[in-house]
This record gives C-alpha cells, structure tokens and sequence, in this order.
C-alpha cells in the first residue's frame, strides 16, 4: 500500500476515535465541561495530563531544536521536566484540596477579590494564546505535509477537529480523548526512534543508543562523529554550549517555574476525586512523560547525522524523496550558489530571511520567506527546524506504516493540548469573568453556551496565530512559560505558603511581572530585532529566560505592596491552613 494511502488510514481512525470519544462523553453539565465531574481515575488522568502537557513542541519541535542546538538545547529538556516536579510537589495537592474549577478561582477566593480574579484571567488569556499560536503552527505543518495542502489550509482543518471535541466534550471529551491522543503520540515517538537507534548504532534502545559507537566501522561514539562532522562544516561542536551560564540558568528556571503556573496542566489536577489521587495522578504523568523526554535527545542527535548524510554534497537531481516532499511546502530549500548541482549544507543562513515578519534576521526555523539568496554565506541548504522529527522516518528509508505513524503522533500531540489551552480560555471567561464576576445570575445552561461561544471565539483566534506565528514552535512555547512563570506562579505559590500575603500585593505583583515580561519579549523580539543580541540583553538574559527576572519583580512588588497595605481577612488566613494541613491533625495546627 502506498505511504500517502497508509497516512489518510491512520489518521482517518485517529480521528474517528477522538471526534468518537467526545461525542460519547460529551459534557452534560458545567462540572462535567470544567473538570470532567471530578472523578477521573489518577493513572487515566496522568495519562491525559502527559498528552496535555506533550505538545506538538515537545512532539515536534523539541528533538528538532536539539538536533540544531546541541548541548544548548538541553534547557528545554531539564526546564521541562524539573517543572513538572516542582508542578507535582509544590502545587498540585494543594490546589486539588482548595476544590475551585479553574486558577482564577482559586486567585479570586484566596485573594477575596474580583479585581485580582479578573487580572489573572487576563494573565492566563495572554499565556494561553502564546502558547496555543505554537500548536496551531504545528497541526499546521503536519497536515501541509503529510494531506498536501498548504499551511494555512492545514491550520484551518486543525480548527475545525478541535472546535468538534473541545466544544462539545468539555473537559469530560477532552480527558477520554487524550488518553487515546497519548497512546497514538507515544507509540509514534518511539517506534522510529528503536528503528533509528538500531540502523546509527545497532542498540534498538534509543537512550542507549545515544552513548553506543557508531555503525560505521569508525569505531567512534555517536556524539564524537557529530561533533567532528559539524566542525568540518563549520558549525560549532554539538557537545559544547554558546549561551552564557546565567543565560542558560534562567531559561532553565523559567521553564520550571512557568510550567507550575501552567493553567491547563495546573486544571488537569482538579479533575481527580481527592487532593491525594493529584499526587499520584501526577507522578504517573511524569512516567508517561519520561518515556518520550528521555528519548528526544537520542532523536535529536540521529536526525541531524542521518540528515547531514542524505543531504550533504549530494546531487539535486537525485535528491531523496523526502527532500522534495518537505519542500513543496517551503520547509526545506536549497539555493545552488556554485552552479554545481550539489547540495551544500555549511554553517550559516543560505537565505536572507524577513525579519517585519519574524522578528529575526535570517534565522532557521520559520516557513521560508523569502527565496533571496545570502550571499555571505556558503550554505545552500535551508531546513526548518520543525520538521526534523516528522521527516526522521522518511529520511531514514523506514516503512510507510512508520511514516503513517508519525503523522498521526505528531497531530495528536498538537490537538491534545490545543484542546486543554482552548477549554481554559472558555472556562475561564464564561466561569471566572461571566459567573463569578459580571453575571452571578446566569443559569448553568447560559454558562455552558457562553462557554462555548468562548471557545469558538478562542479557535478563531488560534487559528490566525498559527498561520502567522511569531517565531518557530517551541520558541513561541518558551515565551509562554516566561509569562507564566512571571505572572500566575508567584500569586498561586504565595496563596498557598503564606498567609499575610494579601490582594493588593498579589495584584500589584502579577501586573507588573506580566507587564515588564510582556515589554521585554515585544521589544526584543518585534520592535526591535535587530538589538536581539546578548550585549544589548538585561544582565545577559535572553527573551526566552526573562521569566525569571519577571518573576523576582513579582515577588518583590507583591512583598513590598502587602507590608503596605491591610493584613488579609481571618477567614482567608483560616483558608490558607485548611489548605496545607491534611485532615484530622487536630487542633494543634490551627494556630
């Protein structure tokens, strides 16, 4: 059977079984919409909060910018990963025991005020939206590819599968439909990934095969070959760094930290019948996770060897198919600057990007824009760095039911967590701006209809930031997480641990954590790219760690703001014990 009929197959029945599942579990009620009616199973629920939580920049773009970035791709993976402990100890009990459907309700409650519930919906549509402009792009460039239609059709097909199972399923849709999403993405994660371990090094293991020799007869270690190939093209070895150490430090943390304040992981956790199944529900999503986090780096490193391989000094004419397939869409160039007919990858840009558009001069990683050639480089070869993970198999000559596979994985990490980002912009305006603030009135089933005139509002925008994305997908994802972690983190850490901590403090902290981040990342990556370098940068920090300083100002303004103003009300100090103190200690804690 032909490859491009296996991939209509399996994608057909993926998303049979999805658009099946919601309809089948379909909300019937606004407890039903917002948290699945609260009794999810944990290990069903971990697995849905791996699928929420792997999205298409875990699945697609994530082992891409490794291949491309080498050790400096590592911040993604630690950040990633550390957050999500952090997530796990530090959060997700207690804000399962505080019982509220959405973060800002637990801000609005905690901190007894409107104002602060409404400026953390504003944080949180600003989190949201970033971060949904990188799913879209990646549901995007899956079906330009692998359906033949251009990017913007592929993205507006995306809009169309979500708004049938995020509208209509809710949350109850959702969690169902993401433990099947992760059982597709999974599977095709790592079955290219046994098959390209065992062609490089002959250990099927992917993690394995990341330390082994090569199967070349070189004798040499998978990294030792690439660090030596890069550097005689010029490229900088793959094992060494070129961020600064608190550059690195401060993405790092801005991940971690950003990933606590993640509300639609952070809602995953209220799903659960008690604060105890969270605990467990997520450590059973970081098994499910771990599976793929520690296989991308193995990914990474066989992709940019397979591919220098099939690409480098290689004639045009007899190009693999795949190279054809990648650059009918414009994910993939090549620009003949010798008249030799071969392809030249070099370091360097081969083409002079658009930077009105992109907010960088020249960079890989965005659609190609512009087919002028860069005539201070040797390059000849362009490759977006998206693509790496969805053309492995094709560039490693594996079985068309792999490619199929692949297809299928990569659309279901992208709709998995578009589908969660999607349910907490409905929730949160129909629930926490409507219900809870502007409309206390509304019956359930007026909740539930402004829920979902929400979300299609939601998909509609989405949709218009996946056809003109700022950037390339994890790096929008990235900016996502700063804003998170400089924005909801401080208030949802302090609402729990301390219990002076009042509204004006923690309003005043979230404005100007979201403010300065927000200013820092639109400057530097729109108003002005070309200071985009790290002389120009605050302390060194790039856009992508400036989380981390947003953060600080957050919780040095909120401090600053509470010692100024009222002590919170007993009843909320009262709250912020029941909290924490697990039932039946007695009395001794209440003091």
């Amino acid at each position: 059977m032909e490859t491009q009929t296996l991939i209509y197959i399996f994608v057909g029945l993926s998303f049979a079984l999805y658009i099946g599942i919601a309809v089948w579990s379909r909300a019937g009620s606004t407890k039903d919409f917002y948290v699945a009616g609260g009794g999810v199973n944990p290990v069903v629920n971990g697995m849905a909060t791996a699928a929420d939580w792997m999205s298409a920049a875990s699945f697609i773009s994530m082992a891409g910018l490794i291949a491309f970035l080498g050790y400096d791709g590592s911040v993604y993976l630690m950040g990633w990963t550390g957050g999500y402990v952090m997530l796990a100890l530090l959060l997700a009990p207690y804000l399962r025991k505080f019982g509220q459907f959405t973060v800002p309700d637990f801000i609005g409650t905690r901190y007894y005020s409107k104002a602060a519930r409404v400026v953390a919906v504003i944080c949180l549509i600003f989190i949201s939206f970033t971060y949904i402009a990188g799913q879209m792009r990646g549901v995007g460039i899956v079906f330009s590819r692998f359906l033949d239609v251009q990017i913007t059709m592929g993205v507006v097909i995306g809009m169309g599968i979500v708004f049938v199972y995020a509208v209509l399923g809710g949350m109850k849709g959702i969690t169902y439909t993401q433990v099947a999403q992760y059982c597709v993405l999974i599977f095709a994660y790592m079955v290219p990934a046994f098959f390209i371990s065992f062609l490089v090094t002959g250990n099927p293991i992917p993690q394995l095969g990341l330390g082994s020799t090569v199967n070349d007869g070189s004798g040499m270690y998978v990294l030792q070959k690439l660090d030596l190939v890069l550097q005689d093209l010029g490229f900088g070895p793959y094992t060494d760094g070129s961020k600064s150490m608190i550059d690195v430090f401060c993405i790092t943390m801005a991940l971690m930290v950003g990933t606590a304040g993640l509300p639609h992981v952070i809602v995953r956790f209220f799903t659960v019948p008690k604060a105890s199944d969270a605990r467990k529900s997520a450590g059973w999503a970081l098994v499910f996770i771990a599976l793929l986090y520690t296989t991308a780096p193995a990914v990474g490193a066989f992709s940019r060897i397979n591919f220098i391989e099939t690409v480098n000094d290689q004639s045009y004419v007899e190009a693999p198919g795949w190279f054809k397939n990648w650059e009918a869409n414009d994910l993939i160039a090549w620009q003949d600057k010798n008249d030799d007919g071969k392809m030249e990858y070099r370091a360097g840009d081969a083409f002079v990007g658009k930077p009105e558009f992109t907010g960088e001069t020249g960079k890989h990683g965005e659609r190609l824009l512009s087919n002028e050639p860069n005539a201070e480089s040797e390059n000849e070869v362009y490759v977006d760095r998206d693509i790496m993970v969805l053309a492995n198999p094709e560039i490693a000559n594996l079985p068309g039911w792999v490619i199929a596979l692949v297809a299928a994985g990569g659309l279901a990490a992208a709709l998995s967590t578009a589908a969660g980002l999607l349910l907490v912009i409905s929730s949160s305006i129909s629930h926490d701006l409507l219900k809870s603030t502007f409309r206390p009135d509304i019956t359930e089933k007026g909740e539930l209809l402004a829920a979902r005139i929400a979300a299609t509002a939601a998909i509609l925008v989405a949709g218009y930031l996946g056809i003109y994305p700022p950037g390339w997908v994890a790096q929008v994802v990235a900016f996502a997480f700063g804003l998170a972690a400089a924005s909801l983190f401080p208030a949802i850490f302090m609402g729990i641990f301390s219990k002076t901590m009042n509204k004006e403090g923690a309003i005043a902290g979230m404005v100007s954590g979201l403010v300065f981040t927000f200013g820092y990342i639109f400057y530097f990556k729109l108003m002005n790219p070309d200071a985009n370098v790290a002389e120009s940068w605050l302390f060194g920090i790039s856009p992508e760690g400036i989380g981390v300083v947003g953060m600080l100002i957050n919780f040095g303004v909120a401090i600053a703001v509470s010692k100024m103003t009222d002590s919170p009300p007993m009843e909320i100090r009262k709250l912020v014990n029941s909290i924490r103190v697990p039932r039946g200690a007695g009395d001794a804690h209440a003091h």
